[in-house]
């Protein structure tokens, strides 16, 4: 039975890798911090080891006798009241797990970046991983972190650590159980608290077909090589309409301009610095919204077999997830 061993298993995505792991018949060993768990990580038959990714030596002892590592772990926030700590986990995190998995002699390495690490183009179609980006192109520190995080895995793969880059767009779907910002969206609308909404865009895809494409690129990706885990491109205000066709609850249907909404942004930021809590509207998110983050996954479906499950599908059982786990308030009329 081949071994692998995961970070962030007790998030949403590396849940999902674990359990397609083990789907597939392999051994996993999975990361976690003390006290940290996934609500249903209890069901899955995983070695859980625990330690941190700022210790290299717990990376070191968990990844023996492992034949590959799929380092999916990231912090991923809009805000922090330490960045630092973004950069942290991010960057500094990333070059732990790939310097203990060099050491070990893994066969592969499947680092899951962020679609947020790549260009977009100009003219607001969707871009591939060849579009050209820069460090100044990179909106807040979570995508700041995830550009430079990868750049070390491409110095580590000049070292010759055979890695293969994963950027998933936007995961949907059961099991999100922080929530991720994107699923933040989708229980505020579920709990009426999204009366209008900006003129944005996101390519949405079910989680699952996420955790089947850092398979896929173990087995069939190239070194080096970039691959977009995406699906289907849709505006928010479409987005909103099927929750609406899933739920019941109506879909905002006034959209706000972005410039009032940035500057009302900037004051939640100012007084959260204040305060220390997270903002009401979080200025990250709003500067990401002046752009479509729409993306092309042809190169994963047509080189991996990225597996492309109806969006309609994802949304309905993140729907019936988030419903059922109590996140949505039931009461509410």
């Amino acid at each position: 039975m081949p071994k692998a061993f995961v970070t962030g298993a007790t998030g949403f995505v590396g849940y999902h890798v674990a359990r397609h792991l083990l789907q597939k018949g392999w051994q996993v060993i999975a990361l976690r911090r003390s006290g940290s768990s996934h609500p249903e990580g209890g069901a899955l038959p995983v070695e859980w080891r625990i330690g941190d990714l700022g210790r290299r030596e717990d990376l070191s002892l968990a990844m023996e006798g492992c034949e590959a590592v799929f380092h999916v772990a990231a912090d991923y926030r809009l805000w922090a009241k330490d960045p630092a700590e973004i950069y942290a986990n991010n960057v500094d995190g990333t070059v732990h797990v790939l310097q203990a998995a060099l050491e070990a002699g893994v066969h592969r390495v499947v680092y899951t970046s962020s679609v947020g690490a790549l260009g977009l183009r100009k003219d607001g179609s969707p871009a591939d991983e060849t579009v050209p980006v820069s460090l100044d192109d990179m909106v807040g520190h979570y995508k700041r972190s995830k550009y430079l995080a990868e750049r070390k895995a491409e110095e580590f793969l000049q070292r010759g650590l055979p890695i293969v880059v994963v950027h998933p767009s936007t995961p949907v779907g059961p099991g999100d159980h922080k929530p991720t910002p994107t699923g933040k969206i989708i229980v505020d609308f579920l709990n009426r608290r999204m009366p209008a909404y900006l003129n944005t865009g996101l390519n949405i895809i079910d989680v699952r077909d996420v955790a089947a494409g850092h398979l896929l690129a173990l087995e069939v990706g190239r070194v080096g090589e970039k691959y977009i885990l995406g699906n289907r491109n849709m505006a928010l205000s479409e987005i909103f309409q099927h929750l609406e066709k899933l739920s019941g609850v109506k879909a905002p249907w006034m959209r706000l301009p972005h410039t009032p909404i940035l500057a009302l942004a900037h004051l939640f930021q100012a007084a959260s610095r204040l305060t220390g809590t997270q903002p009401l509207i979080p200025l990250e998110g709003v500067r990401m919204a002046k752009k479509f983050m729409f993306f092309d996954a042809g190169k994963a479906v047509r080189e991996l077999g990225l597996p492309q499950t109806p969006v309609e599908k994802a949304l309905s059982d993140a729907v019936a997830w988030f419903t059922k786990n109590g996140y949505v308030n039931q009461t509410r009329s």
